[in-house]
Formats: structure tokens, C-alpha cells, sequence
């Protein structure tokens, strides 16, 4: 009964987090958004970091958790360095090739946090149905704005929509695995979060501060400027909103 209730708990947030790349998916002029919905990426990143992880990692380690935030950014730093050297063998304008790699980040860095989510569900539910039903839906709540972020980025990185959703569905696919892995290894649980949650929180500071923002930073009129402000401290909000339940 326990393994059904989280194995329903992961795929219902896999689910309803498509609910907003399925409402962007409506969108005819779908690439000429997809910056705004940058804006809320990083706002969100951001919220997730400083409201979400870094908060819990300090609870679990203390001071502990500050050198592995530094290791989540020195990590997610080598991995764009080893992504940008293989792509400069390869014929392609530098801004085509930042977006791209940008994109990738956010692939990575989605992946270990829905596989973190997964050990957080299955946690949470193996103390008791009532944690692990209030835990569902703070992850829901902030993966919503999120997913919609990711998606949004994996499109302004050039990548074709049906592939950035079959990428996005597979990032989703790390909370099943992570949630599985988290229900068979339970007494490991605790150590492997501990490490998780503040290396995480860094690679999701290094991909908002190093990849996304810049990019808003585009020229365009004062109106896209404001409206990109706006979003991104939406996409905070969105976070601030339910950090604490």
C-alpha cells in the first residue's frame, strides 16, 4: 500500500506540472514568449534555492551544507564548461550556442531536482499518509511555474517543441526513479538528501545567475524590460507563496 501511494503521489505532480506546458503549448507565437516564461524560470530557480533547499540543507547539516552549495555551483560550472567545448567543434553562432547550452543546464538541473522531489515523497510518506500527502502539494505547487520555465527555456534554446516536451517528460521520469530507489533504500534516505538538497540549491543558483538572467538582459523596448521584471518576481512569489507549507 505504501509503494502505490507513492508511486501515485510522483506521477500526479509529473502530471499537473504539464498543466502549464500544455496551456503554453496553446500559444501560436510560442517562441516569440518563451523569454518571458524565462523570466519566471529564474524567478522560480531562485525561490526554489533560497526558499526551499538551501533552508532544509542548512536544517539537516547546519554549516555543513555552505561548502556543498559551493560544490552544487563549481559542479554545474564544469558541466557547462564540458558541454561548451564540445560545441566548439561545431560550426554554430555563439548566441545559438549559449541558448543551447543554457537549455542543457536546465535538463540536468531539472532531473536532479524531480529525482530529489522523488526522495522527498517517498520520505514523507513513510512516516505517514498525512506528511506525505501536505509534501505532494507544496512540490506541486512549486512545480508548476517551474516546469513551465523549463519548458519555455528548452524552446528558446532551439530546441523543436515535440523533442523539448519529450525532454521534459523524461527530466519528470528522475522523481519515479528517485522515489522507488528512495522506498527500497529508506534508511539511506536521510544521508543521500542531506547531500542533495544543497548541491542541488547550487546548480539551481549557477543556471539562474549564469545562464537565464543574462539572457533577459537582450535588448528590447521598456515595456519588455518591465514586463521581464514582473514575471521574474512572479516566478519568485510563486515560490515565497508556499515555501512554508
Amino acid at each position: 500500500m505504501l509503494f502505490l501511494q507513492i508511486i501515485a503521489a510522483t506521477l500526479l505532480v509529473g502530471l499537473i506540472s504539464l498543466v502549464g506546458v500544455a496551456l503554453l503549448l496553446r500559444r501560436g507565437d510560442l517562441r516569440k514568449t518563451t523569454i518571458y516564461f524565462i523570466s519566471i524560470a529564474s524567478g522560480s530557480l531562485l525561490g526554489t534555492a533560497f526558499l526551499h533547499l538551501i533552508p532544509e540543507a542548512l536544517e539537516m547539516r547546519g554549516n555543513g551544507a555552505l561548502p556543498l552549495i559551493c560544490a552544487g555551483v563549481f559542479i554545474f560550472f564544469v558541466l557547462e564548461k564540458l558541454l561548451i567545448w564540445r560545441h566548439c567543434h561545431v560550426h554554430q553562432h555563439h548566441e545559438d550556442m549559449t541558448k543551447r547550452t543554457a537549455a542543457r543546464m536546465v535538463v540536468f538541473g531539472d532531473a536532479a531536482h524531480n529525482f530529489l522531489d522523488g526522495v522527498i515523497i517517498a520520505t514523507s510518506f513513510s512516516v505517514s499518509p498525512a506528511i506525505g500527502v501536505s509534501t505532494t502539494a507544496a512540490i506541486i505547487l512549486h512545480e508548476i511555474p517551474q516546469e513551465l520555465g523549463d519548458f519555455a527555456m528548452l524552446v528558446h534554446g532551439g530546441y523543436p517543441v515535440k523533442r523539448a516536451l519529450l525532454l521534459n517528460l523524461a527530466t519528470g521520469l528522475f522523481a519515479l526513479v528517485g522515489a522507488v530507489l528512495t522506498y527500497c533504500f529508506i534508511d539511506l534516505a536521510p544521508a543521500t538528501t542531506s547531500i542533495l538538497l544543497p548541491v542541488t540549491a547550487g546548480g539551481f543558483l549557477y543556471i539562474a545567475l549564469a545562464d537565464l538572467i543574462p539572457q533577459l538582459h537582450e535588448p528590447g523596448t521598456f515595456r519588455q524590460a518591465a514586463l521581464q521584471i514582473v514575471l521574474l518576481a512572479a516566478g519568485f512569489g510563486s515560490i515565497a507563496a508556499f515555501a512554508h507549507h
